[in-house]
């Protein structure tokens, strides 16, 4: 991955809260879940926390590939890559925080609390400067003269 482009894809990501993390059952459904970003410098891996009795840490344990969608407004990050389950103590303390605390408020040292980290391959996407108020307005002009919308920069990164 080139600077440019882990900065570009960083960028679009600082500051997003949530992503929806999509795994893939024992039966081969697609399933996807709300999760809270932890925020840290992006190297290409995502941090999530969760419960280690949680049914679809499961899904990573069979099938670890992954898909995580984030974005708002007129920005949008589509991030594959592969899924690990991490009890790390150290790692958990570091990443620690209090709104992490109001979903696990057994703490950081609780065997019950793991990580899952994505090591992301691929990450594409769609950024509409302007957010929506500008997508409108390209839609309406579009409309109005017949050309195709201008919906902002499409790019794919390997990570």
């Amino acid at each position: 991955m080139s600077t440019e482009d882990a900065h570009k894809v960083a960028e679009l990501i600082k500051g997003e809260r949530f992503g929806f993390l999509t795994t893939t059952t024992p039966t081969g459904t697609l399933t996807s879940r709300p999760m809270t970003l932890q925020e840290v410098e992006f190297d290409g891996d995502l941090w999530f926390f969760a419960e280690r009795g949680a049914d679809w840490l499961d899904h990573v344990r069979t099938s670890p590939q992954v898909n995580v969608g984030i974005g708002s407004g007129g920005t949008w990050v589509s991030l594959t890559g592969q899924a690990t389950i991490v009890d790390d103590v150290a790692k958990k303390k570091e990443l620690w925080n209090g709104g992490v605390e109001a979903w696990l408020p057994q703490g950081p040292e609780d065997p019950s609390v793991v990580l899952v980290k994505v090591d992301g391959d691929t990450a594409e996407y769609w950024d509409s400067p302007g957010g929506r108020l500008a997508t409108a307005f390209s839609f309406v002009k579009a409309k109005a003269t017949g050309q195709r919308i201008d919906s902002g920069e499409n790019e794919v990164v390997d990570l």
